[in-house]
């Protein structure tokens, strides 16, 4: 006889058990290569001491190896970089309104993610849902989860204004402090207003139209060298015509010139008009004794020879 009761009928009878609550599936961040880029372009000038028109073009070649990345995501990518560097005084200064401690206990790279949301929410015309959402993805990606939720919250308070109601908030008076102010408002350190200003000389009105032409967004100048390309060939590509060099096309938009056949084939480059004049003023000077030999005395990197 088996002398053991059937297994269970041991133990006393229990009540009925709350299922256990499931957890939110894990979801993984949405990986965007123009953000990225421009975060890695960020870095390198930060970690490096870096020029951004060094490191950016490298980083955009080897994002177009990857399928699906764009001219529009090249585009994207650079006014991001070159819109956020040119406005750094400005948002340090808003975000240093939003975190709870001083800006320089924020590590770097965390930094640098909200300089890049920030300048999407007050720089560019992207809708706020979308600007804060990407910059989150991004943190998600390049910095972890839980430092993702501190650019959420930081990028939520920066988007509660817009750019003047926070130049109104964090810019000192000028009547206070004129320097510190158009520092500020202008995103310029105070060291370069006070010399463009003692320069310049005048009164308030001067400074401040230098300071905001000189946030202008650059454009690209290329150069068609001559007997190698020519600018038919290139306003065929979709550039606009130069304003004083024949030679002279300019990228709308702060184009890529990379993705153009005649630059990377070295048949055109990056040169503004200005290095273009002088090149061919220097031609079409008069020329006394034998044209033979010629001293290259230009400095680097060689546009200007390049194009003699």
């Amino acid at each position: 006889m088996n002398d053991q009761a059937p297994r269970g009928n041991d133990q006393a009878p229990r009540g009925r058990r709350r299922p256990a609550r499931q957890g939110k599936p894990y979801r993984r961040p949405k990986k965007d290569s123009a953000r990225i880029v421009a975060f890695e372009a960020l870095r390198a000038v930060d970690e490096r001491d870096a020029y951004a028109n060094l490191v950016l073009p490298p980083l955009l070649s080897k994002a177009r190896e990857q399928p699906g990345f764009e001219s529009r995501d090249a585009a994207l990518a650079t006014e991001l970089v070159y819109g956020t560097l040119r406005g750094q005084g400005t948002y340090d200064a808003i975000i240093s309104a939003c975190v709870d401690r001083p800006l320089r206990e924020v590590d770097p790279p965390v930094l640098d993610v909200l300089s890049l949301g920030t300048h999407q929410l007050l720089g560019m015309r992207i809708p706020t849902h979308a600007a804060v959402s990407a910059s989150v993805e991004l943190a998600r990606v390049v910095l972890g989860d839980g430092r993702a939720k501190f650019v959420n919250a930081v990028l939520r308070k920066v988007s509660t204004a817009d750019l003047d109601t926070w130049l109104e908030r964090v810019a000192p008076p000028y009547d206070e402090d004129a320097e510190d102010h158009l520092a500020v408002v202008h995103a310029h350190p105070r060291w370069v207003v006070s010399a463009l200003w003692d320069a310049l000389g005048g009164g308030r009105a001067g400074i401040e139209d230098l300071l905001d032409a000189d946030n202008e967004r650059p454009e690209v100048t290329l150069v068609a060298r001559p007997g190698r390309a020519t600018t038919d060939e290139l306003l065929a590509e979709g550039a606009l015509p130069g304003r004083w060099s024949p030679y002279a096309v300019r990228l709308a938009e702060g184009g890529e010139p990379g993705a153009l056949d005649a630059v990377r084939e070295a048949r055109a480059g990056v040169q503004d008009e200005g290095s273009q004049l002088v090149a061919l003023a220097l031609a079409n000077a008069p020329l006394d004794g034998d044209d033979a030999r010629w001293l290259d005395a230009c400095a680097g990197p060689g546009g200007k020879a390049g194009l003699l």
